[in-house]
């Protein structure tokens, strides 16, 4: 397996930090600039009807496929919560072909839908790596739910010797889930494996806080990075998280 340039970003569903414009269009040169082979995309906006009356230049169509257009020729959309003017969940965008997809409902309440999207990616003739793209909930009592979901769902799902690489925004400012999915899956963030300690991503023109994640199994971590001022400052209320990977196996 050569190596594996991975990203992931909370996109506030494509408007500036106060919801103030759309930033769909920079963020998509922002990703693009990354040059990730794996994309995960948390708050992607699959419809919204009410679109362009209250925005300008809003591009047509699920969010997800505008930001892949040309790029990422393979994309899935896991729908988690839906509402009179549309609907938004997490996507996956990949340079491989995705073999099989599936989004799962890990909803603690019915305040915050919430969603599991889990999808096989074919590296090469023998070797793919499972991914799982998340945004968990905001309350405490919820994430716990959350990541037992998680840890029920790769243990019945997805063998333990096959890579994995599981991304997004896991909201845990006080960093207690990574100790269990250490212990339950031998998985590990990217941030503490090359830097020692996890990225601060939100808000994205301070960040403080470490709520954005990727946590790898399998891979030797050979570069990571947040991304915040400059070009990133006027996008999402997060910083986008960006690696590279190495299979060890």
């Amino acid at each position: 397996m050569q190596t594996l340039s991975i990203a992931t970003y909370n996109i506030h569903k494509g408007l500036s930090y106060f919801n103030h414009r759309v930033v769909l269009h920079e963020l998509r040169e922002r990703l693009r600039e990354l040059d990730a082979d794996i994309v995960f995309l948390q708050e992607v906006q699959g419809a919204y009807t009410q679109r362009n009356k209250l925005y300008r230049n809003y591009p047509g169509g699920a969010q997800h496929d505008f930001i892949a257009e040309e790029v990422w020729p393979h994309a899935v959309y896991g729908k988690n919560s839906v509402y009179e003017a549309g609907h938004h969940g997490n996507a996956i965008l990949s340079r491989f072909p995705i073999l099989q997809s599936l989004n799962t409902d890990v909803s603690a309440h019915r305040f915050e839908s919430r969603g599991l999207l889990h999808c096989e990616i074919k590296l090469a003739e023998q070797e793919s790596v499972h991914c799982l793209c998340l945004h968990f909930g905001l309350f405490a009592k919820g994430r716990q739910a959350q990541i037992k979901a998680l840890v029920d769902y790769v243990h019945n799902e997805i063998p333990s010797d096959v890579p994995l690489i599981i991304a997004g925004d896991f909201n845990d400012w006080r960093n207690q889930l990574g100790r269990i999915l250490s212990a339950e899956l031998d998985t590990h963030d990217v941030f503490q494996l090359h830097r020692g300690k996890s990225a601060r991503s939100f808000p994205s023109r301070l960040p403080l806080l470490c709520l954005d994640r990727i946590y790898v199994r399998g891979f030797d971590v050979l570069h990571s990075n947040v991304h915040v001022g400059g070009a990133w400052q006027r996008l999402s209320d997060h910083a986008a998280l960006s690696t590279r990977l190495k299979h060890n196996g």
